[in-house]
C-alpha cells in the first residue's frame, strides 16, 4: 500500500449532481431552482441572520455588560502541578521559560501560582503573581517565591 493507490471505502462517496445539463438529465430547465423569483437568479445570496424582514435576533436581544480594558488575565498553576514537575525532573528554579517548555502555559501568558496541594522540595519559583497560601507553602518547604 502506498499513497498512489489509496481510495475511499466502497459506498463512501457519491457522484455529484450535474445540474443544468439539458432536459434529458432530469435536472435541466430550471436546474432545481424552481420558477422565477429572487432565489432563482444568479448572484443571489441571503444575508446571514436575515429573517425575512422580521426583527432579527441580534437586534431583538439587548446589549449588556462591558469589557474592562485594564483587566489582567492570569494562568493559574497549583502547587500540586509544581510538585509533580519536581518529581519528574528536579530543577532548582522554575521560571516562565521552564513552564512553557513543560507545556503548562503559552509563552505570552501571565502566571499566578495558587495554593492547592503541597510542595515538598525547595525550589525557587519565578511568576507574575502568587497567592498568600502558595508563598507560605513554598517558603515552608525551603524555597523562594520571586514576583516578576
Amino acid at each position: 500500500m502506498n499513497l498512489s493507490n489509496l481510495k475511499p471505502a466502497v459506498g463512501a462517496t457519491r457522484n455529484e449532481k450535474r445540474i443544468g445539463r439539458g432536459t434529458g438529465s432530469g435536472r435541466g430547465g430550471t436546474s432545481t431552482r424552481g420558477h422565477k423569483g429572487q432565489k432563482s437568479r444568479s448572484g443571489y445570496s441571503k444575508k446571514s441572520g436575515f429573517e425575512g424582514g422580521q426583527m432579527p435576533l441580534q437586534r431583538r436581544v439587548p446589549k449588556f455588560g462591558f469589557t474592562n480594558i485594564n483587566r489582567v488575565e492570569y494562568k493559574g498553576i497549583n502547587l500540586d502541578a509544581l510538585q509533580s514537575l519536581t518529581e519528574k525532573n528536579s530543577a532548582a528554579t522554575m521560571d516562565v521559560a521552564y513552564f512553557v517548555t513543560n507545556g503548562l502555559v503559552s509563552k505570552n501568558a501571565k502566571i499566578k501560582i495558587l495554593g492547592r496541594g503541597e510542595i515538598t522540595q525547595a525550589v525557587e519559583v519565578h511568576a507574575h503573581a502568587f497567592s498568600k497560601s502558595a508563598v507560605e507553602a513554598i517558603e515552608k518547604a525551603g524555597g523562594k517565591a520571586v514576583t516578576l
